[in-house]
């Protein structure tokens, strides 16, 4: 069974940081991408990041470009975001997102999930 599990997430002041953290188990993500998404109450599940599990290709969302980065430990199975210069409009709960061919910017295109992490930034 295939798990995804975030952790790093909470309360943070506008223009803080905080590193998010995607620990899968399971099955070995090596040939796979893994993606951040995220949703704000009443907002569709957006793109923020993604990484190619074997390369060192990524892609970030405009909004978080500059700000964010996306990482990975190979050896732990885990995947990161690091994120700084937060402000309000990054309020949402972030999801982690694995199993996908490539990287892509559609929620649909990920075949795992983990159960999401709030981050709240307060202005």
């Amino acid at each position: 069974q295939v798990q995804l599990v975030e952790s790093g997430g909470g309360l943070v002041q506008a223009g803080g940081s905080l590193r998010l953290s995607c620990a899968a188990s399971g099955r070995t993500f090596s040939n796979y991408a893994m993606g951040w998404f995220r949703q704000a109450p009443g907002k569709e599940r957006e793109f923020v990041a993604a990484i190619r599990w074997s390369g060192s290709n990524v892609a970030y969302a405009d909004s978080v470009k500059g700000r964010f980065t996306i990482s990975r430990d190979n050896a732990k199975n885990t995947v990161y975001l690091q994120m700084s210069s937060l402000n309000a409009e990054d309020t949402a709960v972030y999801y982690c997102a694995g199993g996908s061919s490539g990287i892509y910017y559609e929620p649909r295109r990920y075949e795992y999930w983990g159960q999401g992490t709030q981050v709240t930034v307060s202005s």
